[in-house]
């Protein structure tokens, strides 16, 4: 017999030493479960010493890991925690988070199950052109969410599932995936000061300057590039 329900989403942040996966590691990891309003928050000891530049954004010690179970203890605990059939959801997550815990996973030798994934980031771009900032707590000042304490993992969560319910109001998660993965014809310009700005009206030394200081040969950039070259504001040789 098929089982037909619908996968259970999960919110989760990671705190890291810094920002490189593969380099740097988790030092806190945290997740909430709306279905079943279950909260997960643990320390985990990187097994070196803690940066002060990463201190100084969440606050997180030596001393405050220094008694903290290691990844290979905590991923078996997390994973318990989600399940082998949810959505993870986190923002920013398919380049930092879900990169870390990779990268940790491999570390010690273990296999994270297949989890899909929802960057809630690259839904507010995508949904949300229209606000200047995509950042977490700019977010949550839009949506009008009292502040919280930043760049703590469990903090980061909760203000998260906030947010995203208002995003995306009744939409079921799986179509939340589904919209996502729908490419969207690009006709604004996605960043700098002329965000949210039709291609057509953006001026054309702007858009030689993208093309001179190479930003249209990033891959984040592929579609602003097609989209450019589509409306005859750029040329195929660029």
């Amino acid at each position: 017999m098929m089982n037909n329900m619908p996968s259970r989403p999960i919110y989760y942040d990671t705190e890291t030493t810094g920002t490189r996966p593969g380099k740097d590691h988790i030092i806190e990891i945290a997740a909430y479960d709306p279905t079943l309003d279950k909260k997960f928050v643990q320390f985990v000891n990187p097994e070196c010493l803690i940066p002060a530049e990463s201190t100084a954004i969440s606050n997180i010690t030596d001393e405050m890991v220094a008694n903290a179970p290691t990844f290979d203890v905590v991923c078996p605990q997390f994973i318990e925690f989600c399940g082998t059939d949810c959505i993870l959801i986190a923002h920013n997550n398919d380049k930092f988070d879900k990169l870390f815990l990779e990268a940790e996973a491999a570390r010690v030798g273990l296999t994270l199950p297949s989890w899909r994934y929802v960057d809630t980031l690259k839904w507010a771009r995508k949904y949300r052109s229209d606000l200047p900032s995509h950042a977490l707590q700019s977010l949550r000042e839009v949506y009008g969410f009292a502040a919280n304490q930043a760049h703590r993992a469990l903090d980061d969560v909760i203000i998260l599932y906030q947010i995203f319910s208002v995003m995306i109001d009744d939409l079921p998660i799986e179509k939340v995936l589904e919209l996502m993965n729908q490419p969207t014809p690009l006709n604004q310009m996605p960043f700098g000061k002329y965000q949210g700005r039709p291609l057509t009206e953006v001026p054309p030394d702007y858009i030689d300057w993208l093309k001179k200081s190479g930003s249209l040969d990033k891959s984040d950039n592929k579609d602003l590039k097609e989209a450019l070259f589509k409306l005859n504001l750029i040329s195929a040789d660029v």
